[in-house]
C-alpha cells in the first residue's frame, strides 16, 4: 500500500528532539525524579472565570454545530482590540476562529501559497514551520538570523533571499525559540521588503502578550500592511489555555471568505461551549493575563540569574515567551548531545534547539514553565552538571 506524497512533505526534521521530552513526561508520570523543562506548556490553571464559563455553557446545552469562522460576538472583540488607525476600520469579517495558531498557519499556507511558491522564514523557527508551508506544495526558505547577533532579523539576508518566486515571508513575533522582540526599525525593515516585493507576512504573534520589556509591534497595524498580512494568535500562552485549542487569524476579508471555505472542508467551527470561555477570556480576564506576565518574567529572571555566571555557556535573556537560550558549544558539545547528557545525569530534560533550525545548532532551550522551587533545582543541577562538563573539556 501506498500513502500521498503530502506525507513526505509533512514529516519535518527535528523530531529526535521531541524524543526526549517524551521520556521525561513518562517518567515524571511515573513518579522519577525529573524536571520537564522541555516544552512551552504553562503550568498555571486556566483563569477559574474562564472554565465557569465553558461550564455554564455546557449546562445550557451549549453543544450544537457553530458558525465555521466563529461566534460574531468573539470575533468582533478580536477585530476591536486590533483595529488602530492603519488597519482601517475592523470587524468580525477581518477574524476567523482557528483550533489554535498551529491551525491558522495551516489554513493560511493552503489558501495564500501554490506548488513551487517560496516563503523566507526567519532561522530559527517554530519546529512546525517547515511541514505546515510544504503541505501547500510551497518551498520553505530559511534566512538565517545570527547566533552572534542575539538572533536579531537581518534585513540584508532576508532580501538576499527574494527570488521572482518568492510569494511570503514567515515570522514569530516574539520568537520561540529564543524570546527576540523585533524592534520597531526591524519591524519596518522587514514592512519595506514585503511593500518592495508585493509579498505576504504571515506574522506568528503568540507570545505578543508575554512581552517582559519593550512595546510589541504588530506588522499588520503599520502603513499599508493590513491588507498583505495575516496575523496569527490564540489564547494558549496568554491565559494558560494550550488545551483548549482556541486561536484565530485576523487578515483582510477576502481571505477570511477562503478560510471559511476551508473550514467547511477541514473542521466545521469550534465547539460553543470554548467560544464562549474565549469570549471571557478576551472580555473579562485582562487582570489574569497580567498575572501570568508578571509571573513569568519574575521566573525569566530568576532562571537567567541562577545560569548566567558560566563564561562557557553564555545565555540570552529573553524580551518575551517562557524560553531561556544557552549555548553549548564551548562544552564540546552539540544541542541534542548536551540535552541527552544532562538528562541521563541530573534527570532535567531541555530541548535541543537545532531542531528550531540550523542557526541554534549547539544551543538548548529551557523553558521556565515550571514553579521557583523546581526552577531552583532544576537551575542547581545545570550548573552541576556544566561544572563537570567544564573538568572534562579543560
Amino acid at each position: 500500500m501506498q500513502f500521498s506524497q503530502l506525507t513526505q512533505c509533512i514529516d519535518g526534521e527535528g523530531a529526535a528532539a521531541w524524543d526526549l521530552h517524551e521520556v521525561a513526561v513518562q517518567a515524571a508520570a511515573g513518579g522519577e525524579d525529573v524536571i520537564v523543562l522541555s516544552v512551552g506548556d504553562p503550568d498555571f490553571s486556566t483563569p477559574e472565570n474562564i472554565t465557569a464559563a465553558a461550564i455554564a455553557a455546557l449546562q445550557q446545552g451549549d453543544t450544537h454545530y457553530q458558525l465555521v469562522t466563529g461566534r460574531p460576538e468573539v470575533r468582533q472583540l478580536i477585530a476591536e482590540r486590533f483595529q488602530t488607525p492603519n488597519t482601517g476600520a475592523l470587524d468580525a469579517d477581518n477574524v476567523m476562529l482557528f483550533a489554535g495558531a498551529q491551525n491558522a498557519l495551516f489554513a493560511a499556507s493552503l489558501c495564500l501559497l501554490n506548488a513551487g511558491d517560496q516563503v523566507l522564514a526567519l532561522d530559527p523557527m517554530y519546529v512546525t514551520y517547515e511541514a505546515t508551508i510544504r503541505a501547500s506544495g510551497a518551498e520553505l526558505v530559511a534566512v538565517p538570523q545570527s547566533a552572534d547577533s542575539g538572533f536579531r532579523f537581518d534585513a540584508r539576508a532576508a532580501r538576499a533571499a527574494i527570488t521572482p518566486n518568492t510569494k511570503a515571508i514567515l515570522i514569530t513575533n516574539p520568537n520561540n525559540p529564543t524570546g527576540v522582540m523585533m524592534s520597531e526599525s526591524e519591524i519596518d525593515d522587514l514592512c519595506a521588503l514585503a511593500l518592495d516585493h508585493d509579498l505576504w507576512v504571515i506574522s506568528d504573534e503568540v507570545y505578543g502578550e508575554l512581552v517582559f520589556e519593550g512595546q510589541h509591534i504588530s506588522i499588520a497595524q503599520r502603513p499599508q500592511m493590513f491588507e498583505r498580512t495575516v496575523t496569527l494568535n490564540s489564547l494558549s500562552k496568554t491565559y494558560a489555555m494550550t488545551g483548549w485549542r482556541v486561536g484565530w487569524a485576523i487578515a483582510p476579508g477576502a481571505l477570511i471568505a477562503h478560510f471559511s471555505n476551508l473550514g467547511l472542508c477541514m473542521l466545521y467551527g469550534l465547539p460553543g461551549f470554548t467560544q464562549a470561555a474565549a469570549h471571557a477570556a478576551l472580555d473579562q480576564s485582562a487582570a489574569a493575563s497580567a498575572a501570568i506576565r508578571t509571573a513569568f518574567k519574575q521566573r525569566r529572571d530568576l532562571v537567567f540569574n541562577a545560569l548566567s555566571g558560566n563564561p562557557l555557556t553564555p545565555i540570552l535573556k529573553p524580551q518575551a515567551g517562557m524560553f531561556i537560550m544557552m549555548d553549548v558549544r564551548a562544552l564540546g558539545m552539540d544541542g541534542l548531545e548536551f540535552a541527552n547528557a544532562l538528562y541521563a545525569a541530573t534527570g532535567v530534560a531541555v530541548l535541543d534547539a537545532g531542531a528550531f533550525g540550523k542557526t541554534a545548532y549547539g544551543w538548548v532551550r529551557i523553558s521556565y514553565t515550571a514553579d521557583d522551587s523546581l526552577l531552583t533545582e532544576a537551575c542547581a543541577r545545570i550548573n552541576g552538571f556544566i561544572a563537570q562538563r567544564q573538568e572534562h573539556v579543560a
